[in-house]
């Protein structure tokens, strides 16, 4: 305390030196708010001066200073208690302030709520703005953006709401956070109504613009989003992001990255929230240029040291496909503390299978003292194939206390499925506190693939009796029981499931369900889904071309495997192998001739089941030679690629 005279003199000679500039009639009650506003600017001086001379005598202290606190004083000090995250010297501040007859002043109150929401004490607030019904829209705005800051966007919209029925005038501040809370919750149509108000009031500003470009965006109503953007006067960076990332989540990288350059060229600053937009926009394999182009433009910017940066690269790479670039910005990065860094790369090995590296990369963290979190954790765990080293790992989850979250508990659900321990995955199942749509996908399909497809479509109804709304994946899972068994009566009432939920087009169901029909027989059905898919990917044509395939449609199986040729679709052994089986039948040695030269191509002549398919196909024609040249080109022929050899031998032998 023996600091306190020196601060005590310092802080009332420059409170004098302000006083002898203050006109006859100012009193120096007026004085000292200015001072405690310049204080601000470094709070931390004035915190430090007011807790040395003490919170309780800071009133008896300005009286016989001359003094009388206003209530920009208190609102000053409850600024830069909020700017240190301070609430419980705010609350001392709060009570001298109502000790003081300040109880209804709204600048005073919408400080308090202003602290209290910013220091994870949202209930607090809402009890001092009930505290007095108040008609400064200070105090409405202080506590809508706290609603909306956590992330309590009905209550903000509630709050806006019941200001409107008091009939007070919301401005810009108001409506840029009523906006945000529309945007947080895609509510488009309340969205609108708040333009309306905007447009009534005249309260347009650049906050306000912004917000109503990322209502769009985040709405994904991008003609809209881009059309109020265009009529911005100005354009902050905010705006900027907000447009990118809106093309983002639209997964149209194209017009991201061109926003992007637009940008550029009027001279805006970007900041990590920019570009961790535009990477997340470079993640296309076909976008490694510009990719390359915005990891030059953060290494010439400085934003390399951002963890949320670093982080972001390393996804981009990832997903291009060049692992080994994701490796070397991780090495390279100096922050190797965030843990959000250690996930990125976790995950990058997860996304290319690369279960050695993710596992010396979970090792070296307990190595360092560092805590994998569970978004680590879990991407270690999707990837390993040890179920050793797996139940390692479930040991660590249960020390430190993460097997209550869903992602975690999934993962080793997933893990023990994989390594043939059925029994233990449900058992870990069972234990997830609040099961999501991805926990029961898992186990519904662990089940299926192992044989257990009685069981998987049990689960698949004990799911649907807790209330559970199926998604694509589970109804996938579901699908993929049925045509396991086969089951077509279970995988038509699986598949108004699916309708009735509005993703009776969706692209993963779709497959699943062209899969299941085909499994059962039902041919017709299969193509009747097939044609009315908007889009077909590759597995909705290898799931018919298989399943005509397999029923005897062998003409119709080429046809539609020509099509798959023409239209450059990823083509897999499974389907490879079934046409191959359609025309070994057939007898069609020039057909078989013409695809043996696809497969070359394609780089399948060395997989097993092509290559057991291809010398049955020319086995069927009696070509011993080629059956020979086949043979030896498989890497490690499996039990049916000697039997078909043996069998063409004693054929044609």
């Amino acid at each position: 305390m023996e600091e306190v005279p020196v601060l005590l003199t310092q802080f009332s000679s420059s409170v004098n030196m302000q006083n002898q500039d203050c006109a006859p009639s100012q009193t120096q009650k007026f004085c000292i708010p200015i001072y405690l506003e310049q204080l601000f600017c470094n709070p931390i001086s004035l915190l430090r001066i007011l807790c040395l001379i003490g919170i309780v005598n800071l009133q008896p202290w300005m009286h016989s200073s001359g003094f009388e606190p206003s209530d920009i004083t208190y609102g000053s000090v409850l600024s830069a208690c909020t700017a240190l995250r301070a609430p419980m010297f705010g609350k001392q501040v709060y009570s001298l302030a109502m000790k003081n007859g300040f109880f209804s002043n709204g600048f005073v109150r919408a400080g308090m709520i202003d602290l209290f929401a910013k220091t994870c004490s949202f209930v607090d607030a809402l009890r001092v703005f009930h505290d007095v019904s108040c008609q400064n829209v200070v105090c409405w705005n202080a506590i809508i953006s706290g609603a909306v800051k956590n992330e309590e966007n009905w209550i903000a919209l509630d709050i806006f709401r019941q200001m409107c029925s008091r009939k007070l005038v919301p401005n810009s501040y108001t409506f840029s956070s009523v906006l945000t809370a529309c945007a947080a919750i895609e509510d488009i149509e309340t969205g609108k109504g708040v333009q309306a108000w905007v447009i009534k009031c005249n309260a347009e500003d650049v906050f306000v613009g912004t917000a109503l470009v990322d209502l769009y965006a985040k709405c994904r109503k991008m003609d809209e989003a881009v059309k109020k953007f265009s009529q911005m006067p100005i354009r902050n960076v905010v705006s900027w992001t907000a447009i990118i990332s809106g093309f983002v989540k639209k997964d149209d990288s194209i017009s991201a990255v061109k926003f992007f350059r637009d940008m550029r060229k009027t001279g805006e600053e970007v900041n990590n929230y920019t570009l961790t937009s535009v990477i997340a926009a470079c993640t296309q394999p076909t976008m490694i240029d510009e990719s390359t182009q915005i990891h030059c433009l953060i290494l010439k910017t400085g934003f390399y040291l951002d963890a949320a940066v670093g982080a972001a690269l390393i996804n981009m790479y990832s997903k291009v496909g060049a692992a080994d670039l994701s490796e070397r910005v991780f090495q390279e990065m100096e922050n190797l503390q965030d843990m959000g860094t250690w996930a990125a790369m976790a995950s990058s090995y997860a996304q290319n299978q690369a279960s050695g590296r993710a596992t010396e990369l979970f090792q070296k963290m307990l190595q360092e003292s560092l805590k994998p979190d569970e978004f680590c954790t879990s991407s270690v765990l999707s990837i390993i194939g040890c179920l050793d080293f797996g139940r390692q790992i479930h040991c660590y989850a249960l020390k430190s206390a993460l097997g209550f979250y869903c992602s975690v508990g999934c993962s080793l659900s997933t893990m023990y499925s994989k390594c043939g321990s059925l029994e233990e995955s449900y058992k870990v199942f069972l234990e997830i506190p609040a099961k999501d749509n991805v926990s029961w996908a898992s186990m519904i399909a662990g089940f299926a693939e192992h044989g257990f497809a009685d069981q998987a479509l049990e689960l698949f109804r004990d799911m649907l009796s807790d209330g559970v709304m199926p998604d694509n994946m589970t109804l996938n899972a579901g699908l993929t029981a049925c045509a396991v068994l086969p089951s077509l009566k279970t995988g038509k009432e699986i598949h108004g499931y699916a309708l009735r939920a509005g993703l009776g087009n969706d692209r993963v169901v779709g497959g699943a369900l062209i899969t299941m029909y085909s499994k059962c027989s039902a041919l017709k059905l299969a193509r009747s889904v097939f044609d009315v898919l908007p889009e077909k990917d590759q597995v909705a044509w290898s799931s018919l071309a298989s399943g005509c395939a397999q029923n005897g449609y062998i003409e119709e199986a080429v046809l539609l495997f020509h099509h798959m040729l023409m239209a450059d679709l990823a083509i897999d052994s499974f389907i490879v192998s079934s046409i191959l089986g359609s025309i070994a039948l057939l007898n069609k040695t020039s057909i078989g001739t013409q695809l043996h030269a696809h497969i070359i191509k394609m780089g399948l002549d060395s997989d097993v089941s092509v290559g057991s398919s291809l010398v049955t196909t020319y086995s069927k024609s009696g070509s011993i030679e080629d059956c020979c040249k086949v043979f030896d080109q498989i890497e490690e022929p499996d039990l049916i690629g000697w039997t078909a050899m043996i069998v063409s031998y004693a054929k044609n032998g």
